[in-house]
């Protein structure tokens, strides 16, 4: 396996779980709600400024559902 399916695998995997997340949207407060959304974003972001990589997609959803707590913690 290359590391370019692999980074593809670790989007899908990603986008999966922000999915996954979403299943129990309603039952989500204000907070919740913009850390999935920040790190959805993140990662897709992370993934499109890395090419796929790993590390940036992963890191890309780490500091997007970081900001995204904050946002929702300020509303």
């Amino acid at each position: 396996m290359t590391l370019k399916n692999i980074a593809k695998l670790a989007l899908i995997g990603t986008l999966a779980m922000s999915v996954v997340g979403c299943s129990s949207w309603d039952n989500m407060d204000r907070r919740q709600k913009s850390t999935v959304t920040g790190a959805g974003i993140g990662g897709v972001a992370g993934a499109v400024v890395t090419g796929g990589g790993i590390l940036g997609t992963v890191g890309g959803a780490a500091i997007g559902g970081i900001v995204g707590d904050q946002v929702g913690k300020n509303r």
